[in-house]
């Protein structure tokens, strides 16, 4: 089963209750709050492209990255009524980005980091990054926290519309830390018969101090973490903890 393949069809659907507004309302205001002029935003793992189309709606010039080519089609439809700068979409790995140019900021939203399951690649995505953020620049991204993926051991939840039925059920590994997610997806065809996919997904859990260090090893400063969507540190027990790190000089 692979990721982000038939899900990519269906994922909007399912991600009501994600909250995107919020989220792009709060990424501005840690834009604002780093005092950093930011005009061009480079959208790492961007998925179907709703936060890409938000931050361009509001003025930012976006660059948006993917692995999935299924998702990276949604986005570019989702992309094609916008008003004004385009976005450019480009399918590659988080650990192997490669622009034309630097943008002044980064952001890579919704725990796409924790599908890194390689620490390495964790590493190489940072130093990627370090490379295409301005010196001065600013990153944004957030995580599920270690305490959230041990917590979905053995869970099983249902997500459905009229038209999509997806059950998924979850096991967390303590030695490797890796929670993988199984999932069957049901969509109704035109004709009321329904079509059946499987994807396998899998997160691994990092501690914040682990983040920080690498952070550092690959040229960032003034790291700074938070709760989610909160402009104050991450509580006990926190489920999404957002960092913010400047591109040093």
């Amino acid at each position: 089963m692979s990721a982000y393949g038939p899900l990519a069809g269906v994922y909007d659907a399912l991600t009501g209750d994600v909250g995107y507004e919020r989220r792009a309302d709060y990424i501005q205001r840690l834009f604002q709050k780093s005092r950093i002029p930011v005009r061009t935003v480079l959208d790492l793992a961007c998925g179907t492209g709703a936060m890409t189309c938000l931050l361009a709606e509001r003025g930012y010039e976006m660059i948006a990255v993917d692995g999935s080519p299924d998702m990276l089609a949604a986005a570019r439809e989702k992309a094609a009524g916008l008003h004004g700068e385009p976005p450019v979409f480009l399918n590659q790995d988080m650990q192997m980005l490669d622009l034309y140019g630097t943008v002044d900021a980064a952001v890579c939203c919704l725990d796409s980091l924790n599908y890194l399951t390689s620490p390495r690649d964790v590493q190489r995505t940072f130093e990627r990054l370090h490379l295409f953020i301005s010196p001065g620049g600013l990153l944004v991204f957030d995580v599920n926290s270690a305490f959230k993926l041990a917590s979905l051991d053995g869970q099983v939840f249902l997500d459905e519309t009229e038209d999509v039925y997806c059950v998924w059920r979850s096991e967390y590994d303590k030695r490797s830390r890796v929670c993988s997610y199984w999932m069957d997806i049901f969509t109704r065809r035109p004709d009321g018969q329904w079509d059946r996919a499987g994807e396998e997904h899998r997160q691994k859990a990092y501690e914040v101090e682990e983040l920080r260090s690498w952070l550092l090893e690959a040229g960032f400063n003034r790291i700074r973490t938070y709760g989610d969507c909160r402009m104050s540190g991450p509580r006990e027990n926190e489920q999404r903890i957002y960092f913010s790190a400047i591109r040093g000089r």
